[in-house]
């Protein structure tokens, strides 16, 4: 719980506000403004756990042969990306959409924003993502 209030006051900070403001889609266009130019752009992606189409693989009765043929075509939170933009035009009802590039094979993907988490945990950037996505779930 201590984590999610201390999310929340650095999250009111973005907005300049003393609490972290609904999310609707004019708080995260605010919020994509804010993570853009302090994103590290070297900072690699991953999954901050299995996307909901990989449940059904990863915890359910899913064969394994299909989900390795399925995460070819699809993100999975086993891959590696690189951030190329957070979109602006595309806001969902709770996320943005981060535009990724796959390192293994350089496929371009759409995921939402709060889904993705950095793979070295010590950089600014984690804290970001963390905090968006801590924001994004419980706001």
């Amino acid at each position: 719980m201590a984590d999610i209030k201390a999310a929340r006051i650095r999250i009111a900070k973005v907005f300049g506000t003393d609490e972290a403001p609904e999310v609707d889609k004019k708080s995260l266009l605010i919020s994509r403004s804010y993570l853009l130019p302090c994103f590290d752009k070297e900072a690699v992606l991953t999954g901050r756990e299995d996307f909901l189409w990989e449940e059904f693989y990863v915890f359910g009765p899913g064969d394994r042969g299909e989900y390795e043929k399925l995460k070819k075509k699809q993100a999975s939170y086993t891959d590696e990306f690189e951030l190329l933009d957070i979109l602006e035009e595309n806001v969902e009802e709770r996320d943005l959409i981060a535009r990724v590039k796959r390192l293994s094979d350089g496929k371009t993907l759409d995921i939402g924003l709060s889904w993705l988490t950095v793979k070295t945990k010590k950089t600014g950037t984690y804290q970001l993502l963390d905090d968006f996505a801590t924001w994004a779930v419980n706001c």
